[in-house]
C-alpha cells in the first residue's frame, strides 16, 4: 500500500457511528443513530472524502498532479477538493458558476478554496452547462495543461465505490443489520453507494435536497422528495428552528442545506408512522458544515 493509500484509509475509515435519543422536538418511537462523516477531518468535514477517496488514488497512479473540478459559489464539493489537494499534494482549479462572481468578494466556502491553493475561475453559466462536453474540456486541458477531471460534486463511479463503503461500517459499528439507513440528496453519488452495497433487509432514503423529479435509480432506494423547503439552498423559520433544537438537544451541529433536511424529513416520517416502532435508523451526516447560515451560527456564539 503506497502512502497515499494508507492515508486515505486511515482518514476515510474512521468516522463514528453515535446513538442520539431523544433529539427532536417531540418523542419519536425510532431508535436514530448519526454517522458522523462530519467527523472525517479537522478541516473539512464529510461524504465529500469518500467520493474523492478512490479519485485521488487514480490521479495519483496515473500520474497526474493537478486536479480540476467544477461547483457553485457555495460547492461543498469545491471545498473538499481543494482541502484534499493541501493536504495530499495535488495543485487544485475549480471552475466556478457565475463569471459576476468575479468582481464581488468571496464567501467562505471560496475563500477557504483560494486559502488551501485552489486556483478559482469564474466561468459564464452558459460556459457551465458545457462542463461535460469534450470539445470544452479540451479547451480546458489545452489552457491549464494536464489534468485530473473531478465532475461537478464529484460523483462518479470511482466516487460511488468510496461511498458504498458506508453500510458495511455501519453494520460493523452496530453488529447487526441496520432496518433504514438515510442521507441528504445533491448529485446523488452517496445514495447509490447506499444502494449498492445494502442487503435486502436494509431500506435506503435519499431525502432531496432539492427540487428535482424522480431520478433514474441504480439500487434499491426510496427518493423522498417532500423536504427540500422551496429548493437547493433554500429554507423556512421551520427548518431553521427544528436545526437549533436538534443543536440544543445533541450537541451535534447541523447545516440547513442537505443534513438539516434530511433529520426534519426523518423526524417527519416518524410522527407520521412511516417507521415500525424501535426501527434502527442511521442517518449518514454528510458534513459541510461551512455553509450554516447566518441564523444558526448565531445561536451557538
Amino acid at each position: 500500500m503506497n502512502e497515499l493509500a494508507r492515508q486515505l484509509a486511515h482518514l476515510v475509515g474512521n468516522s463514528p457511528l453515535q446513538l442520539v435519543e431523544d433529539p427532536f422536538p417531540e418523542p419519536v418511537t425510532i431508535r436514530l443513530f448519526l454517522k458522523r462523516d462530519d467527523l472525517l477531518h479537522p478541516q473539512v468535514s464529510g461524504n465529500k472524502w469518500r467520493k474523492l477517496k478512490y479519485n485521488l488514488l487514480a490521479a495519483r497512479n496515473q500520474g497526474f498532479s493537478t486536479l480540476l473540478t467544477f461547483g457553485g459559489a457555495y460547492s461543498n464539493h469545491l471545498y473538499a477538493t481543494a482541502a484534499a489537494g493541501h493536504v495530499f499534494g495535488f495543485k487544485t482549479i475549480g471552475l466556478v458558476r457565475g463569471e459576476e462572481l468575479a468582481d464581488k468578494p468571496l464567501n467562505q466556502t471560496l475563500a477557504f478554496c483560494r486559502q488551501s491553493g485552489m486556483q478559482l475561475q469564474f466561468i459564464s453559466r452558459a460556459d457551465y452547462r458545457r462542463k461535460e462536453e469534450p470539445d470544452f474540456l479540451n479547451a480546458l486541458f489545452a489552457e491549464f495543461g494536464p489534468c485530473y477531471n473531478l465532475p461537478e460534486g464529484g460523483t462518479n463511479e470511482l466516487a460511488i465505490r468510496g461511498t458504498a463503503e458506508i453500510i458495511p461500517e455501519i453494520s460493523t459499528q452496530l453488529s447487526y443489520t441496520p432496518d433504514f439507513v438515510c442521507c441528504p440528496v445533491g448529485t446523488g453519488g452517496t445514495v447509490e453507494g447506499l444502494a449498492k452495497s445494502a442487503s435486502e433487509e436494509t431500506k435506503v432514503l435519499g431525502v432531496m435536497a432539492l427540487k428535482i423529479p424522480d431520478v433514474d435509480k441504480q439500487g434499491n432506494w426510496r427518493q423522498l422528495n417532500d423536504y427540500h423547503f422551496g429548493g437547493y439552498a433554500k429554507t423556512t423559520p421551520e427548518l431553521i428552528q427544528f436545526i437549533q433544537t436538534f443543536e440544543r438537544k445533541t450537541g451535534v451541529l447541523l447545516e440547513q442545506i442537505y443534513t438539516g433536511k434530511m433529520l426534519y424529513g426523518i423526524y417527519d416520517l416518524a410522527r407520521k408512522g412511516f417507521f415500525p416502532d424501535n426501527a434502527t435508523v442511521v442517518a449518514v451526516h454528510t458534513g459541510g458544515l461551512q455553509g450554516r447560515s447566518v441564523e444558526l451560527t448565531m445561536t451557538n456564539q
